[in-house]
Parts: C-alpha cells; structure tokens; sequence
C-alpha cells in the first residue's frame, strides 16, 4: 500500500524535475538571439582591405586586425564564441570591393561588415549594406558621409574625419604663417575632395586666397612627378599632401630632390614612419607636420598598453612592423569591435549589435592620451580629436594641445 502511493508521487516529481530542466533549457535557449554569421560557436565578421595593387602598404591593417583577434581565440574567444575573420583582398578597386562584399554576405554568410578600407569602396557598397541591413561597421576611411545614422544607418566610421583633420591644418596654417601661399597635392578621387573640403573650410573666404596652386593625381599614375616641379613653379611656401602611402612618399622624396623646401602638412592616412618616411628617406621627411589620434609605439615603448601590443604583435604577426602606425590602427579597430561583441553577449543580432555601437564610450589602450571613443544615436564619428605633431628625422614630436570636440 505504501509503495503504491509512492510510486506516483515519486514519478511526478521526476516529471516535474524534467520540466523544470526543459523549461529552464528552453529559457536559456531564448536568451539566445541569432542573426546569420554567430552560433553557440563562431561570429564569423567580413573584413576587405587591399593586400594588393597601388595601395598595399594598407594591407598590414589586415594583417593585424587578424592578429588581433588570434589572439582573442587562444584566449578563449569572446563570450565562448571564435572570431572568424574572412578577410579578402579587394585591389583598392570599387568594383572588385562589391564583388567581395557580396560574396562576403551572401555566400559566407558573415554577421557583419568591419574595417573595409577606402572611401570610394565603401560608397560602392554603403547603399547595398543598408538595404541588407548588414552592419557596415568601422570602416577604415575618415569621408564624412560615414556618419549619418539618418541616411545610412548600418553604416558607422571610426578614425577622425578627413573634413576634421583638414580643418585642424588650416587653422593651424593661419596662426603660424598668416600670408601663406599653399600649394596642395590631391588624390582625385572622394577621399582626397574630402580633405579638400575641410581644409578650403577651415581656411575660410579670405584664406581660399591663400591657396596659389592644386594638383591632383590619380591612384593608377606611375609618379606624381610632374605636379610636384608645378607646384614649386607656384611659388607655393606651404604644400598640403592629400596623398595615400606610395604618393606620400614619392612627394617627399621629390620636394627634397627639387630643392623645395615649404612647410609640408600630411593626411594622416600617410604618416606612418615605416611605410611612407622610410621609403622616403627619413632626412627628407624631416619637418613634415601630421596629425595623430593612434600612440607612436617608439615614444611610449615602456608603457604597458604599448607593450601589451608589441607582444600581440611579435606572438601573432612576427613579419610585421610594430612601430607600423597601420598596425596600431588595425589592433585598436579590432578592439574596438570585441567591445561591442562582448557587450552584445548572446544578443548577436545585427540590429544589437548597431544598437552598442552608437552607445560607446570606450578609453582604448593604443589611442594617443586626451584621446577616447564616444558614440551616440546621433552620432557615428567615434573619434573626434586629433593631436597635431612634427617628424624631427627620427620621431614625431607633439605641437601644442590635443584639437577636436
């Protein structure tokens, strides 16, 4: 008699124990909210930068993105998941990055788009992107049209804008050399119209006077030569180098050997040490002026942010340069991006994942001091201050505060 009132008993409470763990697995289960590209195991991220063609020197930023991110996966992943970076080579060329892209989306299947380099390559894509509603998410141009959310809003930049860094020279002209006669050497395409226009901004109505010469080139151009000897016979004593790394320092190496000798402002997209000065000649280079948002690995080498990324950097890309600005900015992209995966925590959909990335506040360990990351709604320029500087031969040497909002 006993046994028998037992039995049923006993058999509901192992009934209910069950449901108990089905429903709490169900529970955990709902938690859990996928777009195409994450699982339990894997968010596959889309990466394109050219590893080939007339800007290549930009394919380290790959290379240490990729680096980066091994390193997140020997630690683990991010929440328990891997980062599988599908990084491809676009050739710096419109076409062949939607060619990509769409491969990337439609074929790999990736949660989102990150990094993708040059201004021209994400216009070609930017329309697609927003109406895949796939994150088109840190691109790696500063164009100004990457930061409205109103318009396009899957698509967000990272680095400071080319209007804003323009603007930062000119100003900085006008308070140094009020009677200036500028020459200005421009990539012709939307990035270098980009700069153009911050810095014909930051000049003013009067200051436009100030500019006795433009040149343009373009990306396919074996030298840049000819505009160089043109911009000498302007008179110009202060020449503006809207150039990517291979003009950079082809400019630089022609000003020196023309016996030129004007106060020689760089975009920043150009001024890393290794990939444009070296080429160039350092002694030519001597006295160029720039403007940084990224640490310089060669003045804080004992500090331990630095040195955390020079480890990163010897562990997981040994043919690398560290002292490469490119690298510190493809390591500082990366973080940014496992910011928001780690925030996003099992809501890995690509509406969340936007959702974090307009609300960042982040201090990043490789951005020059003064210098953070902040997003809004409202606002999709993540980095908003620059630190202009002067290449003494050897190293790049602060000039005044840190400019921005």
């Amino acid at each position: 008699m006993t046994h028998a009132t037992l039995r049923p008993t006993r058999r509901l409470w192992t009934a209910g124990l069950a449901l108990a763990i089905g429903l709490a697995t169900f529970g955990a289960q709902a938690q859990k909210k996928y777009d195409t590209g994450a699982t339990d195991t894997e968010i596959r991220i889309g990466h394109l930068v050219p590893y080939s063609g007339p800007v290549s020197a930009y394919g380290t930023i790959g290379k240490s993105v990729a680096a980066y991110f091994a390193k997140v996966n020997a630690e683990g992943g991010i929440n328990g998941r891997k980062i599988n970076l599908l990084s491809l080579d676009d050739a710096y060329t419109p076409s062949r990055t939607v060619e990509q892209a769409r491969k990337l989306v439609e074929q790999d299947e990736v949660l989102l788009m990150f990094g993708t380099l040059g201004t021209a390559h994400n216009m070609a894509i930017q329309r697609y992107m927003n109406a895949k509603k796939v994150p088109q998410l840190f691109v790696a141009t500063g164009a100004t049209r990457f930061g409205d959310p109103k318009a396009f809003p899957w698509t967000m930049g990272w680095q400071p804008t080319y209007q804003a860094e323009g603007q930062i020279y000119a100003q900085h002209i006008l308070a140094t050399k009020p009677n200036a006669k500028i020459g200005i050497l421009m990539q012709n395409d939307d990035f270098g119209k980009d700069y153009l226009k911050g810095f014909l901004d930051g000049l003013g109505d009067k200051g436009k006077a100030l500019v006795v010469s433009q040149q343009t080139y373009e990306v396919t151009d074996p030298t840049v030569d000819s505009q160089l000897v043109a911009l000498k016979a302007s008179g110009a004593d202060v020449f503006f180098s809207i150039t990517t790394p291979k003009f950079a320092a082809q400019a630089i190496r022609k000003v020196a050997e023309i016996g030129w000798k004007p106060t020689h402002y760089l975009a920043s997209v150009s001024q890393s040490v290794t990939s444009v000065f070296k080429p160039a000649g350092f002694e030519n280079a001597k006295g160029v002026i720039s403007a940084a948002y990224l640490r310089d690995p060669t003045d804080y080498k004992d500090a331990k942010e630095t040195q955390d990324y020079l480890a990163v950097i010897a562990k997981y890309y040994p043919g690398g340069d560290p002292n490469d600005s490119l690298n510190v900015l493809g390591y500082s992209s990366a973080q940014t991006l496992e910011a928001v995966l780690r925030k996003a925590g099992d809501n890995l959909t690509r509406e969340n994942i936007m959702k974090i990335a307009a609300n960042l506040s982040l201090q990043l360990p490789m951005l020059y001091p003064g210098i953070d990351i902040k997003t809004a709604p409202d606002d999709f320029y993540p980095i908003e201050k620059m630190q202009p500087q002067q290449f003494d031969g050897t190293r790049y040497v602060p000039m005044g505060p840190v400019l921005g909002r």
